[in-house]
């Protein structure tokens, strides 16, 4: 059983889903998912499609060939296909900050996300423990403010020797250049609390509490060299009140920062994660 997943975004039109769904069946697959989605606004169609196919002789190489000149070209798709053979590859990147970390390695090791984390890349020693615990290779790159350049070039070697597809900034308290963002386009996934721009600096709680808020949240979004104005993947929310201190809204904020990244990792590792015009289309 060979089991693709179809991403495809153009001009919205007639025809589109009929032709999509009779090629399928034309090349001997089974539609076993099929979402879509169009922006009134841009006049743009989006669709997600899953299908099996039983023959054995299918190849996705070639599926995807003769996708491309049959119907891709014809529609002026932009599109994407995925075999579910290959689970994509994410290379983690962490600084001191360790909920986010145990959390994803947790929910990987119980086999929840369908990917691998071939290694983990630190600016600092301390959470190694973590990483031996699970198995999983640690490289330690210092970052300075002179040395950046130097251990971006060390991130990227690591990247391409692994074959990583997608990266997921643990809390890696760094600002990633556009050297990193521009190899990674709406691949590498960022998390932070949702206090920005209202209160912004080292101590984004501790400003909310002397404002009295009464919700906190997190967002996940993908990198892009406008810091945190990234399509925005996934966030949540809580509320909180007069009684709760700001260990309270800190511990609450790091379980929500928790709970809103899996989900983004999950959705971004499933395909269930469409772009434009920095904003996101996510199927179920």
């Amino acid at each position: 059983m060979n089991k693709i997943t179809i991403l495809i975004h153009c001009k919205d039109r007639p025809n589109i889903i009929a032709s999509v769904t009779n090629f399928i069946a034309e090349n001997g697959g089974n539609i076993i998912y099929i979402d879509q989605h169009v922006d009134r606004e841009q006049d743009i169609f989006f669709m997600r499609l899953e299908s099996e196919f039983i023959s054995d002789n299918f190849s996705t190489s070639n599926f995807k060939s003769v996708f491309e000149s049959d119907l891709a070209n014809k529609f002026e798709m932009k599109w994407r296909i995925y075999s579910s053979e290959k689970k994509p590859k994410m290379a983690l990147f962490i600084s001191k900050y360790d909920h986010c970390l145990y959390d994803l390695l947790g929910r990987y090791n119980s086999g929840e996300l369908n990917l691998e984390i071939p290694f983990i890349i630190s600016n600092h020693n301390d959470l190694k423990p973590i990483a031996d615990n699970f198995k999983i290779p640690f490289y330690y790159i210092p970052v300075t403010k002179d040395s950046k350049q130097d251990a971006e070039d060390q991130q990227l070697q690591l990247l391409k020797e692994h074959n990583i597809d997608f990266i997921v900034l643990a809390r890696y308290m760094q600002i990633i250049s556009g050297k990193l963002i521009n190899k990674y386009p709406n691949k590498i996934i960022n998390i932070h609390h949702s206090f920005l721009p209202a209160f912004v600096g080292a101590k984004p709680y501790h400003s909310a509490y002397k404002r009295g808020v009464k919700i906190i949240g997190a967002t996940s979004h993908y990198v892009t060299e406008e810091l945190d104005a990234g399509p925005i993947i996934e966030q949540d929310v809580t509320r909180v009140t007069h009684a709760h201190a700001i260990s309270d809204l800190i511990a609450k904020g790091r379980d929500l920062e928790k709970i809103v990244l899996a989900n983004a990792v999950k959705l971004h590792a499933d395909r269930k994660v469409m772009v434009f015009n920095n904003k996101t289309v996510i199927f179920s």
